[in-house]
């Protein structure tokens, strides 16, 4: 059993804008999700990063300026992106941004000396998440993708002159950090597209192979029917399969597009993420004596709450399970038409070199057989995240902790459960 301690108190933590909860309380009170007042220290702890952690290991004041500059950047980025890249024209918002503001905050992070992120892409699987919606929810290719991170690194540099004071090793990062990105993402887009081909190549070999063979069959018959009325029954045949081929190639291509597990069958319905934070945060502060916090803003939106209670609930558990046994903290962020749902805990990291198969079946690096992977709940996290239109990730280091992010669109209805192209406008 883990070692947990119980919290007796609720702070009201004003400088990181977190609840915290015992038992008692959360019978009795529910949580007040607050909008930070305008101003830059504000805008700072609203930080996109995907360790989300507001313990911050002293940010600089490069770093800080930097997160200053996301929205106008993001803004240039959209406009320059929809005109000059192939395909992104008819892009709905959210899909096209994806997790790019979070990457940015990333680099942000990078920036400051004394942060353990060396690069955006340090630590985390965030743009190889960016990748994967790419192949799932775009009509992208590699060189697209390729694409849309040269005009972010133009749109830095257009914003940044005069507001930002960027050194040449500041460049540097920012230079490492994008060309990093590219490769995870491009990396993974193509292990999607290979695993769609190889999927589809196993299927025309073994489902498709008795229409064909009914097919070549009655060609056969055709060339030499002795009549008439016999060439149109194995014409009809010819006709019923090749139609019943077409829906299974139909019905293939549409499975096969959710590559974390199988299209769910989602319930969507409005409401507020932060309810479902309180609601969990409640139940498991009855269960465990781990200390939970939760933090953020109110999000209103459109989501399936059984399947995203579920995930929420895997990342919880995970977190009591292999976390430190102290604290699990809950967050929900709201920028650009998406959500950010993180799960953070402190303790041992995963190493760098899970994070791309984390959310596949993974026995614990150095584990047991009875201490099983790290949570087979994790591939349904993803499966939750894909079929409502976006992604999730992790960013995991022994200085900042463990952060499960679910990123997705505050409004699934356009994307849940479609094919490619789904975000389209």
């Amino acid at each position: 059993m883990c070692n947990m301690r119980s919290a007796t108190s609720r702070s009201p933590c004003p400088r990181d804008g977190l609840q915290r909860y015992s038992s008692a309380q959360l019978r009795s009170s529910r949580p007040k999700h607050r909008r930070g007042k305008p101003g830059f220290s504000e805008e700072y702890r609203m930080t996109l990063a995907s360790d989300q952690n507001p313990d911050e290991l002293g940010l600089s004041s490069t770093s800080r300026q930097f997160m200053g500059i996301r929205e106008d950047v993001m803004a240039r980025w959209e406009r320059e992106t929809r005109a000059r890249v192939e395909g992104a024209q008819t892009l709905l918002s959210p899909v096209l941004t994806n997790m790019l503001p979070a990457f940015l905050d990333n680099i942000a992070e990078a920036l400051s000396p004394n942060h353990p992120r060396q690069s955006g892409t340090s630590n985390n699987s965030a743009a190889a998440a960016h990748g994967g919606e790419r192949a799932r929810m775009t009509r992208f290719g590699p060189d697209q993708i390729v694409h849309e991170y040269q005009i972010l690194r133009e749109c830095i540099a257009f914003v940044a002159a005069g507001r930002v004071a960027l050194t040449h090793a500041d460049w540097a990062i920012i230079d490492l950090s994008i060309n990093a990105a590219v490769r995870d993402a491009v990396r993974e887009f193509a292990s999607i597209q290979e695993e769609l081909r190889r999927k589809l190549a196993a299927a025309l070999s073994h489902d498709m192979r008795t229409p064909l063979g009914v097919v070549l069959n009655g060609a056969e018959l055709v060339g030499v029917a002795p009549d008439l009325e016999v060439a149109r029954r194995a014409a009809g045949k010819i006709a019923a399969s090749a139609e019943r081929l077409g829906q299974m190639m139909a019905e293939l291509l549409d499975a096969l597009i959710f590559q974390g597990g199988p299209r769910l069958a989602l319930s969507l319905s409005r409401f507020d993420i932060a309810d479902l934070m309180h609601e969990v945060c409640q139940e498991y502060s009855q269960k465990a004596g781990v200390r939970f916090e939760a933090g953020g803003e109110s999000v209103p939106g459109y989501w399936c709450r059984s399947s995203m209670r579920r995930a929420l609930e895997n990342l919880v558990n995970n977190a009591i399970r292999y976390g430190d046994g102290e604290s699990v903290r809950l967050q929900a962020r709201q920028a650009h038409g998406r959500l950010m749902l993180t799960v953070h805990n402190a303790g041992a990291p995963i190493p760098p070199e899970q994070h791309g198969r984390i959310f596949e079946y993974l026995p614990r690096a150095g584990g047991t057989a009875s201490g099983g992977g790290w949570g087979i709940g994790l591939p349904f996290v993803r499966s939750v995240a894909e079929n409502h239109g976006g992604s999730a990730a992790v960013d995991s280091s022994r200085e900042t902790g463990t952060t499960f992010i679910i990123d997705v669109p505050v409004d699934c209805r356009p994307f849940a459960g479609d094919t490619p192209g789904a975000g389209q406008a």
